[in-house]
């Protein structure tokens, strides 16, 4: 009896340290952000030229780039009241205004919103508004920033740096700003530097709230009715 109890207590003693080491290597798990693993979809989608195959739910371009990137289950970055003069950067920079986003500062995982990137209205002037959205994807000591982005009917990597929004490279050869718009007939090119428009955080805030059982169940209800007059 005392083998059998000593050898009983060995295999729970052990079972119980295994479960509490289980348990603190699962509370020691760094929690993945959704800036980190926007960040890691968007890098892994570089190179592509289209977005279907992974969605067919967002547009094939910038905001659509983004928007996948960032989705998950009640997470969205459109809002839900798009408004018929929205583009879908505009939509986006507008939600993040009203959850208090914006910032002035890129980091990465951030959303990063330029202007002005090409003749929207179609009048040859730089007054087009909110026209490109990508992510940081790091920022340099020198204060370069790389960024992913959807252009030109691929998803690539590009550079600016606000700190010499209009040059191209720096006394060393090293590229600061990539060209974003292209030279027009009334107009001349744009770095990337040159057309930023603010950033924005994206957190569990974006979040759209857990619908709560009464409004499930009037769902519910106004579906049972639904099939009822069918």
């Amino acid at each position: 009896m005392w083998v059998g109890a000593l050898v009983s207590a060995l295999v729970w003693g052990g079972a119980a340290d295994a479960a509490s080491k289980a348990t603190a290597t699962k509370k020691d798990r760094p929690v993945v952000q959704l800036a980190d693993r926007a960040l890691w979809r968007a890098k892994s989608w570089v190179g592509m030229t289209t977005l279907a195959k992974m969605s067919s739910t967002v547009t094939d371009d910038c905001s659509g780039m983004t928007r996948l990137a960032f989705q998950q289950r009640r997470l969205d970055l459109l809002p839900d009241d798009v408004l018929p003069e929205e583009n879908g950067v505009t939509a986006i920079h507008r939600k993040a205004r009203a959850l208090g986003m914006l910032t002035e500062t890129p980091t990465p995982g951030a959303l990063v919103f330029f202007k002005n990137t090409f003749d929207r209205n179609r009048d040859g002037l730089i007054n087009d508004g909110l026209t490109h959205i990508g992510i940081v994807e790091r920022v340099g000591a020198d204060g370069t920033v790389t960024f992913v982005h959807k252009s030109g009917g691929l998803v690539k990597r590009s550079r600016f740096n606000l700190l010499h929004p209009e040059a191209r490279k720096d006394a060393k050869g090293h590229i600061l700003n990539d060209w974003l718009r292209r030279k027009g007939k009334k107009t001349r090119g744009y770095m990337a530097g040159e057309l930023v428009a603010g950033f924005a955080s994206v957190d569990e805030r974006w979040r759209s709230p857990e619908p709560t059982r009464m409004a499930s169940a009037k769902l519910a209800v106004k579906g049972d009715a639904r099939t009822a007059q069918r």
